[in-house]
């Protein structure tokens, strides 16, 4: 029962999100709230996509998302690999320093990123926030991936070099499709992060037609009214590409987080 509970309070902001965004403007400032629109309305939808411009908000976001996930993946499986299989003097003074990165808040990088973005002039650019979005979410992937390079056998990759496979051919042709699972499940994460990541998107981008989906809603907010109508339509079409690459990575989504939770 308490699950339940918490399962219908969990969704319930959703629903009345998804609720709000079929009303039209009269019925949202209805005096008597309504569990049900009394007329649908895609009014709000329209607004947001003609007038807004939401499609190429969504593609920014859905772009430098993606872009930073992809680059942070192949550097953090070639990063994880080098950490889980070698040993090299200063290895426990690089994986603490790496931890640290992630530990920090995103807050404490600002300053510097800015900088950094400045004087090499990427600022107002996709590329700022993929170059953001990478320094933040690295560090996590290593670690995510550390943890699934260590169990697999070393045994399974020195056969593969007694056959006459090459370090780099090892990597690429055997350890990484074992991984694989593993290689989702921090693509998943690191996506969600970079889609629903505001504070970088809103310092770096002052230009409207780069703004990031946070950002564009967040605009919805001004000075005399607040567009809920409009809002929560942006909220509800927000989640869809975020459930799509999910439910399309479910599977692995599951093996990568049960790996390695029974061994022997």
């Amino acid at each position: 029962m308490a699950l339940i509970l918490i399962i219908v309070w969990s969704l319930f902001p959703v629903y009345w999100m998804l609720n709000n965004s079929f009303k039209n403007r009269v019925e949202q400032f209805s005096a008597v709230p309504t569990f049900f629109p009394h007329e649908i309305t895609f009014e709000n939808y329209k607004e947001l996509f003609d007038n807004l411009g939401f499609g190429n908000v969504v593609a920014n976001s859905f772009t430098v998302s993606l872009t930073s996930t992809v680059i942070a993946i192949v550097i953090g499986s070639l990063a994880a690999y080098s950490l889980s299989r070698f040993r090299f003097k200063g290895k426990r003074m690089l994986m603490i320093w790496i931890l640290l990165t992630r530990i920090f808040p995103p807050v404490t990088f600002v300053i510097p990123l800015y900088n950094i973005m400045r004087n090499a002039g990427l600022l107002n650019t996709r590329t700022a926030l993929v170059l953001a979005y990478i320094v933040f979410n690295l560090p996590f992937a290593i670690w995510m991936l550390i943890n699934f390079f260590n169990e697999i056998p070393v045994e399974v990759e020195e056969s593969s070099m007694v056959d006459g496979a090459t370090l780099f051919q090892t990597f690429s042709r055997i350890v990484l499709p074992l991984v694989l699972p593993g290689l989702a499940a921090t693509a998943i994460f690191t996506f969600i992060m970079s889609w629903n990541e505001f504070m970088y998107a809103m310092i770096f981008i002052q230009s409207p037609n780069l703004a990031t989906v946070p950002v564009a809603l967040s605009g919805l907010i001004t000075e005399y009214l607040v567009l809920w109508g409009p809002m929560s339509a942006g909220g509800i079409l927000s989640v869809i590409p975020i459930l799509a690459f999910v439910v399309l990575m479910q599977d692995y989504l599951i093996k990568g987080l049960t790996l390695g939770a029974v061994k022997g």
